[in-house]
């Protein structure tokens, strides 16, 4: 197939969610308490729609399953990427994932690291990422008496930062902030702290403290990223992280650009601009941004016009 697949994006309330989703992407939410957009997923907590092509109406999981070929026949039976954009209008739980070996056997699905681009973020905003326990029992000895200032670490954060965050990383993402997150396709989440928040029932959401304790890596260990970017013809490409599961680009595109594929399919979110791509065959799609589509194995080349902020992932190492 030489078409990419434009995905219909799936929106999801949170309580912690707002309304930034429409006001900067133009998505149209029917509560003022969506906080993600599932964007690229074949998950079936939120399976994304293709809305062109052949396959129009298919999800992505049945893409995937019936027609591995466009995926260059890549290993693994469920697509293993998941990118969401996340509407932090409040400050998300404290949790931690698992592993893929520790969420298989307790989950029966994969576990989940993931990275994070800000798009933006309100002054001041803060994410917390990582913790100051030297040992388990320190952990579990500072969760039980609620030491929380003194546990968790926190981070002040900017519109482009960069982070990633490898399973078993304790993390949340603080109010004012929206990110797009590029991550295994799971829903594993194990929540350490929710400050004591109800939900719409007046209840306490549940805790995970024993499989937090179990899954968080101790100490916590920052990942060396080595971030490096590199101009082209019309286009700076930043390359963000190149790992076992994913890897994670920007192109900032000023005018027409070309690019060549550098693994089986490409996932492809525009963050902002608007402009075209263009296939060797002649053909053409607009762009413009909250525009999610997949590059599949048959496109080799493509180039890109316009003005336009992007963010794309391949699978990593693990998953071709």
């Amino acid at each position: 197939m030489n078409e990419p697949l434009f995905l219909e994006a799936v929106l999801q309330e949170k309580i912690w969610g707002g309304t930034k989703l429409k006001d900067v992407f133009g998505y149209s939410l029917q509560s003022d308490k969506v906080g993600e957009c599932w964007a690229i997923s074949a998950h079936p907590n939120g399976p994304s729609i293709v809305k062109n092509g052949p396959y129009k109406g298919l999800t992505l999981a049945e893409v995937w399953s019936q027609h591995s070929d466009l995926f260059g026949n890549a290993k693994g039976d469920v697509f293993p990427l998941l990118t969401k954009i996340l509407d932090a209008n409040d400050d998300l739980s404290v949790q931690v994932h698992p592993d893929d070996a520790y969420g298989l056997k307790h989950e029966g699905e994969l576990g989940k690291t993931e990275c994070w681009y800000v798009i933006d973020a309100d002054e001041g905003a803060e994410i917390i990422y990582g913790h100051h326990a030297k040992s388990k029992e320190e952990l579990e000895q500072m969760i039980e008496s609620g030491q929380w200032d003194q546990l968790l670490r926190r981070i002040k954060v900017n519109k482009g930062d960069f982070f990633h965050v490898p399973s078993g990383t304790i993390h949340a993402i603080g109010a004012g902030i929206m990110i797009l997150e590029t991550q295994q396709s799971s829903d594993t989440t194990y929540r350490v702290y929710d400050y004591d928040r109800k939900d719409d029932q007046g209840k306490l959401r549940e805790l995970h403290i024993q499989q937090s304790v179990d899954v968080t890596t101790i100490p916590h260990i920052d990942p060396v990223l080595h971030i490096e970017t590199k101009n082209h013809e019309n286009v700076e490409v930043t390359t963000y992280v190149e790992s076992d599961f994913f890897d994670v680009y920007e192109w900032d595109i000023t005018g027409k650009a070309d690019f060549t594929a550098t693994a089986p399919y490409t996932l492809v979110s525009v963050l902002a601009g608007e402009g075209k791509l263009s296939l060797v065959d002649g053909s053409s799609y607009p762009l413009t941004k909250g525009v999610h589509f997949i590059l599949p194995n048959g496109i080799k080349q493509w180039s890109i016009d316009g003005k336009l902020q992007i963010i794309a992932s391949t699978p990593g190492k693990e998953n071709r």
